[in-house]
C-alpha cells in the first residue's frame, strides 16, 4: 500500500496522459490488447531505464543470485511485465466493473474458525501480486475490516473498497501513536485488522532483523506485538492469480504469538521470521510477484 494518491504504476514511471491512454484502451479494446501494449512498454523500460533495473535488482539478486547479464535482464523484464499486467487488471476492474474477475478466499473456513475464538484476527500480507484485488477477497469475512494504510485526502476511498463492494476502515499510520490505539480497539472488538508485513509504517513501525532470501532484512513486528497484547491469532495471506480471470487470496501460515511478550523487539523476532519463511515459500512458486521495490537488505523500509 503506497502512500499518497494511488496510481497504477511504479512511482516515477508513466506520465498521466500515458495512464489515460491505457485506460481508454482497456475500455475500447479490452485487457488482451492492453496486455500486449503493457508487455512492449515493460520491455522498453527494462532496456532503456536504469532506474527500473535498479529498483528490481535487490530482490532479483537475492531470489536468483546465480543470474547475471542477460539472465538478470530477462528476470527484470519478467518482473516488470508481471507488474504491468497486474496494473492492467486493477485498472480493468475499476473501468469494466466487478464482474471482470472472480475472486476466491482459500482457507475461509480456517479464518472463520480463528475469528470464532473471539479475539479478533490479524491478517498480515505483503507487496505481492495485485494486493488491491487480493484484498477484495476479504469481503467474504463477516466482521468489520480495518486496514493500516495511508491515502491522500483527495482520494475518494481505497481502491480495494471498490473491488470488494463493502467498506474497509482505513487506519492512518501517521495518526496518534502510529494508529496503534485504533488497531488495538479493532481487535478487542473481535474484528479483522490487516497490515503489511514486509514494510514498516509510521510512528508505530518498529522493526526487527530476520533472514530473508539469504540475507538480513528489517521487518515490522507491530502485528505480532498486537497479537501478543490481545491474544488474536495471526494469519499470513498472499494474493495470486491462478487463471486469466481469477484472483485468489491464500492462507500461507497461521502464527500464534504468546501473550505478555512486552515491548522488546527481540521477543518478536521468531514470529517475523516465520512470516519471512512463509513469504519465501510463496516466492518459490511466484518468483515474479514481489513488488516491494526497495533494497530491504540495505536496511531500507521505504515510505510505506
Amino acid at each position: 500500500m503506497t502512500p499518497g494518491r494511488i496510481e497504477w504504476r511504479i512511482q516515477g514511471i508513466g506520465a498521466r496522459w500515458q495512464l489515460g491512454f491505457f485506460h481508454g484502451l482497456i475500455r475500447l479494446a479490452g485487457r488482451p490488447v492492453a496486455y500486449a501494449l503493457a508487455d512492449g512498454v515493460s520491455l522498453y523500460y527494462t532496456l532503456t531505464r536504469p532506474s527500473v533495473r535498479r529498483r528490481c535488482r535487490p530482490y532479483l539478486a537475492h531470489r536468483f543470485p546465480e543470474r547475471t547479464g542477460i539472465g538478470r535482464l530477462a528476470d527484470t523484464f519478467r518482473l516488470s511485465r508481471t507488474f504491468a499486467r497486474l496494473m492492467v487488471d486493477q485498472a480493468a476492474q475499476r473501468i469494466l466493473g466487478r464482474g471482470e474477475f472472480t475472486t476466491h478466499l482459500l482457507g475461509r473456513e480456517d479464518l472463520t474458525a480463528l475469528l470464532g475464538e473471539g479475539r479478533g484476527l490479524v491478517i498480515v500480507t505483503a507487496h505481492v501480486g495485485a494486493w488491491q484485488l487480493g484484498m477484495a477477497n476479504l469481503a467474504h469475512l463477516a466482521p468489520p475490516i480495518s486496514v493500516l494504510a495511508r491515502f491522500d485526502a483527495g482520494d475518494a476511498g481505497s481502491p480495494f473498497q471498490a473491488f470488494a463492494g463493502r467498506d474497509f476502515r482505513i487506519i492512518d499510520p501517521e495518526s496518534f501513536l502510529g494508529g496503534v490505539p485504533d488497531m488495538l480497539a479493532a481487535l478487542q472488538r473481535g474484528e479483522v485488522l490487516c497490515l503489511m508485513g514486509d514494510r514498516a509504517w509510521g510512528a508505530g513501525g518498529g522493526t526487527v532483523s530476520v533472514e530473508f532470501l539469504g540475507g538480513p532484512v528489517s521487518l515490522p513486528f507491530t502485528a505480532y506485538k498486537l497479537a501478543s497484547a490481545t491474544g488474536a491469532p495471526v494469519a499470513v495471506l498472499f494474493p495470486h492469480k491462478p487463471g486469466p480471470d481469477q484472483y485468489e487470496m491464500q492462507v500461507a501460515a497461521v502464527i500464534r504469538v504468546p501473550p505478555g511478550l512486552g515491548r522488546a523487539p527481540e521477543a518478536y523476532r521468531p514470529y517475523a521470521a516465520a512470516y519471512a519463511q512463509a513469504l519465501e515459500r510463496f516466492l518459490e512458486t511466484y518468483p515474479y510477484h514481489f513488488f516491494n521495490f526497495f533494497d530491504l537488505w540495505a536496511g531500507e523500509t521505504g515510505p510505506g
